[in-house]
């Protein structure tokens, strides 16, 4: 009799531990999916976003030189016209992330900075020079860098980097949805996402 309660119960405490085992495993192996998948999410928004816009620019210029004191003055003037392509872009392949496995958290802990090029195109008249102040290529630097600098606080002050930057949201959004939809936590710079107006806060 003792042999049997005996086989009993060691067969119950195989079966019980088999159990406890196979538990244990399922939920490693759901962890390892749910992991795998949002690795893949993120694979999947890891490309460019790019927002264009286009901007137009009249610059003039205009240089005088005094000679022999102020006896004699040398101008040089120009009217500039610039069309410039201006593309503000987010790098997503370059966000830096964490994921813990064990506390079911994805950890977003940095995101690329706006990429912002701009591509003028020059188209100079009215070009005129005295003899004795010509152009060279000291002048059209100068002009360039002046009009990019212009060009610049358009792109500032313009809607173009709020379109970007809601396109990226909508990326980001993904992420949120499917850490959600599986139990997990979003965080950004540990502050935790609960819901998708908290991802407008991003910078």
């Amino acid at each position: 009799m003792k042999k049997i309660i005996l086989g009993v119960s060691i067969t119950l405490v195989g079966v019980l531990i088999f159990r406890s085992c196979s538990e244990d495993q399922k939920e490693k192996s759901t962890l390892q999916e749910n992991s795998m998948l949002i690795k893949q999410q993120i694979s999947n928004v890891s490309k460019l976003i790019v927002t264009e816009g286009h901007f137009a620019e009249v610059y003039n210029y205009k240089d005088s030189q005094e000679l022999f004191g102020s006896l004699i003055t040398a101008d040089k003037k120009a009217l500039v016209v610039v069309n410039a392509e201006v593309a503000v872009a987010y790098d997503l392949s370059k966000i830096d992330f964490e994921v813990d496995e064990v506390g079911k958290t994805l950890y977003i802990k940095s995101i690329p900075e706006p990429e912002i090029k701009i591509n003028p195109d020059f188209e100079y008249y009215d070009v005129t020079a005295d003899y004795l102040n010509q152009f060279d290529a000291s002048d059209y630097n100068s002009i360039k860098r002046n009009v990019n600098t212009s060009l610049m606080r358009k792109v500032e002050a313009s809607t173009l980097k709020s379109n970007a930057k809601n396109r990226l949201i909508s990326e980001l959004s993904k992420f949120y949805v499917l850490t959600n939809s599986m139990g997990w936590k979003l965080v950004h710079r540990n502050q935790s996402i609960t819901n998708l107006d908290e991802l407008q806060i991003i910078d």
